[in-house]
């Protein structure tokens, strides 16, 4: 990754998206998305994300903007990607929780959750943390299914 120390000013920005995390709204949101929201097609991600009078499209519209938002300011170089990784996994479980219809999603979203596609592509330590997240999804998947079918 890179060969540059974190600065004081990149752990104030960890800090300052650790704090907005914090938020009620997007405590709440996040809670949804990673608990509740698990769409198998493109079409069950987009009747809730497409549709602007569901009561959770809101929440889908907040967290994967949020880290797309702070997957862009990695790339961008506006905080260090090292201390990022290292202090996130979050937008890592997200893109894992969406890879089985990532495709789909992007036929009629391109730029869906591209930012942190790229941090994957560009940080080999990003890839290790979406592969440990893709796993976890997979059995976290596998299990709801069960207890669907129960």
């Amino acid at each position: 990754m890179e060969s540059v120390l974190a600065t004081p000013a990149d752990a104030d920005i960890i800090l300052k998206l650790y704090d907005l995390r914090r938020e009620e709204v997007m405590r709440k949101a996040r809670l949804w998305i990673a608990n509740e929201f698990w769409p198998s097609t493109a079409a069950e991600y987009f009747a809730v994300a497409a549709n602007s009078a569901d009561p959770h499209n809101a929440y889908i519209r907040q967290v994967n903007s949020y880290w797309e938002m702070a997957a862009a300011f990695v790339l961008h170089g506006a905080v260090s990607a090292d201390l990022f990784i290292d202090c996130n996994q979050e937008g890592f479980f997200l893109l894992a929780k969406y890879a089985p219809i990532l495709e789909e999603v992007r036929q009629r979203n391109p730029f869906f959750m591209v930012k942190t596609s790229e941090l994957v592509k560009r940080y080999p330590a990003a890839a290790v943390r979406y592969e440990a997240a893709r796993k976890n999804t997979e059995a976290m998947r596998t299990r709801i299914q069960a207890e669907a079918k129960a």
